[in-house]
């Protein structure tokens, strides 16, 4: 790829960087501008996009998400932000060579650049489509796989049919004998509720503090980026929540679902999940990202939808040994917390120094 530049973008690029995402199968709302900056608004941290350009074109690059602890800058994933990998141009040839060869350039590109960074650790998680990560493993990261359900959406008729039988009973059930509805509306308290009560059961707190959840929602939904869908009793009562991410990309995100406990054998989560569908179906998506898929009961209820199992890998650098003995004090006594903490101050200051 001749002629090809890594650079930091500005912010009068993001318009180009995130219609880049848009069209790439990599790319995902967690990777746009916008997004970032709502996230970070609520969540702290900054965000920066670093890419490689050939001329005037894009092909390829990373939004970083990046937080500060005592022991150097780090790079990962989060609560709300699910993916944070790489993102590549698609070119029209139709030698797999030529693609192949051009994806290992930039992909070189960025990782020599993340490794000039100097972050303490760096963590990427890529969307199922990026499989060719050589070089960062040539530089010594290291590589693992993660799991997700994603739903597709193109024909809702085939979909029901994928969906399990019981599921569809209760859907159907829920509809013609209870009478539920499903609203779209910006009824945070309720959903905020029913998250509280979700993620209590399982000892998690909730993803943000309620506050700066609500401006997290708010703002997304006033860009077009984020509904929020209830499930609602006939007298109006939510009893089951869920909050996806939109955008410009053809894959939708469902980033939080939550349902009130006393109504779980009514089926008001499958019954909001199969109309959420049908929603962003009538709407042109063309998938629904359910969001993890490590092995629990949750996970055996989201395989139950009718989705495909997506692998995706998992980046990750040799942090630094700031880092690494910075993050371990945590699990030590406090005598030795201090010791050690003394030592990781002196490591940090040799890994910044020029």
């Amino acid at each position: 790829m001749s002629g090809a530049c890594v650079v930091t973008l500005e912010p009068a690029a993001y318009d180009q960087w995130d219609g880049f995402v848009a069209a790439s199968p990599d790319g995902a709302i967690y990777s746009t501008t916008a997004y970032l900056d709502a996230l970070c608004g609520a969540g702290g941290g900054r965000f920066r996009v670093v890419a490689v350009r050939r001329g005037e074109e894009l092909a390829g690059g990373v939004a970083l998400y990046e937080r500060e602890s005592p022991f150097g800058t780090y790079v990962s994933p989060r609560l709300l932000l699910y993916y944070n990998g790489l993102v590549l141009r698609r070119y029209d040839t139709k030698y797999p060579s030529q693609q192949t060869s051009r994806d290992v350039e930039t992909v070189s590109l960025l990782a020599h650049a993340l490794d000039a960074r100097r972050y303490g650790q760096v963590m990427l998680k890529n969307r199922e489509s990026v499989r060719d990560v050589r070089p960062f493993l040539a530089r010594g990261w290291a590589a693992r796989p993660s799991y997700s359900y994603v739903v597709p959406l193109a024909e809702p008729q085939a979909l029901w049919q994928r969906m399990e039988q019981n599921l569809r009973r209760l859907v159907t059930r829920c509809e013609t004998r209870d009478g539920l509805r499903v609203s779209d509306d910006d009824d945070f308290d309720a959903f905020y509720r029913l998250h509280e009560i979700t993620l209590g059961r399982r000892g998690v707190a909730a993803y943000l503090p309620k506050a700066a959840f609500a401006g997290y929602v708010a703002r997304l939904r006033a860009a077009g980026l984020a509904r929020l869908f209830q499930a609602r009793l006939p007298d109006g009562r939510v009893i089951a929540s869920q909050l996806v991410l939109l955008g410009r990309h053809p894959v939708t995100h469902t980033v939080s679902a939550a349902g009130d406990p006393e109504f779980n054998k009514l089926g008001a989560q499958a019954f909001l999940r199969w109309k959420v569908f049908e929603v962003l179906a009538g709407l042109g998506y063309q998938g629904n990202d359910l969001t993890d898929a490590a092995l629990n009961p949750v996970t055996h209820f989201k395989a139950q939808l009718g989705g495909d199992l997506a692998v995706s890998l998992v980046l990750e650098a040799p942090a630094t040994r700031a880092y690494r003995w910075g993050t371990a004090l945590g699990a030590l006594p406090r005598r030795a917390r201090g010791a050690l903490r003394r030592v990781a101050q002196r490591l940090v200051a040799r890994d910044r120094a020029p």
